[in-house]
């Protein structure tokens, strides 16, 4: 079975040697990231920057459970869904995968994955990212 990511450019592929990251854009101009990676800084305007790797670890900062799919989403629910806050200074909306929904809560430290998430029409897996609870293994 072939795999292909949702969106080109949002985050690392699975075999990186920089481990799960999401593709932010960092301003050259103001300094700041942005995700997703833009030419243009959305906080400045200016035209320069890099593409910088982020988000391996977080913090929940508000969630829910979404207990009904979304028109065109066939993945499974329920599923956790919410703001994650990174070390880098960006909020994210993610999905939240956890054995316990439950035991979702903010202030909760996650580290990111890079899974599949459903299967396409022609039977790839689509993969996408999420945040897990972390249990400290590295």
């Amino acid at each position: 079975m072939a795999t292909r990511p949702i969106h080109e450019g949002l985050f690392t592929k699975p075999d990186d040697p920089r481990g799960a990251a999401l593709l932010a854009g960092r301003c050259g101009a103001c300094g700041r990231h942005h995700f997703p990676a833009a030419e243009t800084c959305p906080y400045c305007s200016a035209e320069t920057g890099s593409v910088e790797a982020v988000g391996a670890t977080g913090r929940i900062f508000l969630h829910t459970v979404v207990q009904t799919a979304p028109p065109g989403y066939t993945g499974p629910v329920p599923y956790g869904f919410g703001l994650v806050d990174l070390p880098e200074g960006l909020r994210v909306v993610t999905r939240l995968a956890a054995a316990d929904l439950d035991a979702l809560e903010s202030g909760l430290r996650v580290r990111l994955e890079i899974a599949p998430l459903c299967t396409d029409e022609e039977g790839n897996e689509i993969l996408s990212w999420a945040y897990r609870p972390d249990d400290g293994a590295a």
